[in-house]
């Protein structure tokens, strides 16, 4: 990759989990009552045919990781467990009070935060009282975050029990003033023998985490840690560049200085070799920053077509539907956004008034569907495709949008047909910036202030 095309397209730009990206929601036309409209209208089409996801948000740690820009709290008090797990219990019981049916469950996800903060005790109660108005789709998939240095066997089995196959770690990397410098120091042997615990009591599918990007990281650093994953040999990967942006997540991500980060064109190196490494290893690229072993059904949903992306990241298949529950947790009608208050007080005092916590959202109009498409489309495969009737409303500024493409083509990132676009393989670690290209909201409204991480 040469250091003109990085600093070429080492802009700041959405990640795109979503389409409108947050900072675009229009909180002029969301309401509560919109978003209730849009999720029942989802909730129809598709709940006997396809099921729900959903997605937990536990936000307890123990101690302050400086690279992670989740919504978390920090406390060593799991005194808080129990009333937390109450709160989310009410949050989906009166979801539930929307629905003429029971809902099916296709995926659920416990993210963080740390889930393992919970006990097992905690977790059981939890998901049972989630499944005890559900119904469970034939080939659910059931899956949860689990820290390293606190994954027990009793976590592991608690939940494989209660039905989860797939389980992701966080190992960042490998090296020790690395680990240091992010406040998040784990031994290599506990990454193993949380892995191998997991392998053992019938896990399907194990995940590792890896950023590149890190204070003080250089290419020794990463070489280190992907040899070491190759010891272990997880399932999938998530390698992924770390978004630096203190001026959103505050304190917690100046725990070093900005000169400690590696430069663009180092971090653009330390990801074309980590790749180089992962394929000798066996490992896929999947979209964007994930890669999967051949056997992992995130490779399969890739070969046949049916790989979806949200507010979860990739998943192996797709719901119309998906419900976040917790502070902070974001849900999709597909035809709307809601997320909920951040804040565990805030979260509290709406629940104990019957309301759901629910503090801004976007309601989608035509054209946001048609660009949510072909940005999943390029997000997913890399490709996607219009036609002059489908694509009308859209088709009124494509040819802008085509113009500003046509620079990445002589570049070599893309190539374009007369009604379609294909990224090409030297073009995909640039997908974020394909995608701005469709953005017609951000083409007409830049932002006032850095809201997004640099694109590589």
């Amino acid at each position: 990759m040469s250091r003109a095309l990085i600093n070429k397209y080492n802009i700041a730009g959405p990640r795109y989990t979503s389409y409108p990206t947050v900072p675009y929601w229009n909180q002029e036309t969301f309401s509560l009552e919109n978003w209730k409209d849009s999720l029942i209208k989802s909730f129809h089409e598709s709940n006997s045919k396809e099921g729900i996801s959903l997605y937990i948000h536990l936000p307890f740690c123990e101690s302050l990781c400086t690279f992670c820009g989740c919504n978390k709290r920090i406390t060593k008090q799991h005194s808080v467990e129990s009333p937390y797990l109450k709160a989310i219990l009410k949050e989906w019981y009166l979801y539930l009070e929307w629905f003429d049916e029971k809902p099916i469950i296709k995926e659920l996800h416990l993210g963080g935060g740390t889930p393992t903060f919970f006990s097992p005790e905690n977790l059981n109660l939890l998901i049972n009282g989630i499944l005890d108005d559900a119904v469970l789709a034939e080939n659910h998939e059931f899956s949860f975050e689990g820290h390293p240095n606190n994954t027990t066997r009793e976590h592991l089995q608690t939940l494989y029990n209660l039905g989860f196959k797939r389980v992701s770690y966080g190992v960042q990397d490998y090296n020790e003033t690395v680990q240091r410098a992010i406040h998040r120091v784990q031994p290599f042997e506990n990454v193993k023998r949380a892995t191998e615990l997991a392998r053992e009591i019938g896990y399907t599918s194990v995940g590792h985490d890896i950023i590149f990007g890190l204070p003080f990281q250089n290419l020794d650093h990463v070489k280190e840690t992907i040899l070491k994953t190759k010891e272990l040999l997880p399932n999938r990967l998530a390698f992924y560049s770390y978004a630096h942006v203190p001026w959103i997540k505050g304190n917690g991500q100046r725990g070093f200085s900005d000169s400690d980060l590696p430069s663009a064109e180092l971090k653009r190196s330390q990801y074309e070799l980590g790749k180089e490494l992962l394929a000798e290893v066996g490992y896929h690229e999947i979209g964007m920053d994930h890669f999967a072993l051949k056997t992992d059904s995130l490779y399969k949903s890739m070969e046949n077509g049916s790989l979806h992306r949200n507010f979860m990241g990739y998943t192996a298949s797709k719901t119309q539907a998906m419900i976040g529950l917790g502070v902070s947790s974001i849900s999709d009608s597909w035809y709307g956004f809601s997320q909920n208050v951040k804040q565990i007080e805030d979260y509290y005092k709406l629940l104990n008034q019957d309301v759901i916590p629910v503090y801004r959202g976007h309601i989608l109009n035509e054209e946001d569907l048609i660009i949510r498409n072909h940005i999943l489309n390029l997000m997913c495969g890399f490709k996607t495709e219009w036609s002059q009737d489908q694509d009308y409303l859209y088709f009124d500024e494509i040819p802008e949008t085509l113009m500003r493409l046509k620079e990445m083509e002589a570049d070599g990132l893309l190539n374009i047909n007369s009604n379609s676009i294909e990224v090409t393989k030297k073009g995909q670690p640039f997908v974020r910036n394909v995608c701005m290209a469709f953005d017609l909201l951000l083409q007409r409204r830049q932002p006032d202030t850095q809201l997004f991480s640099m694109t590589v």
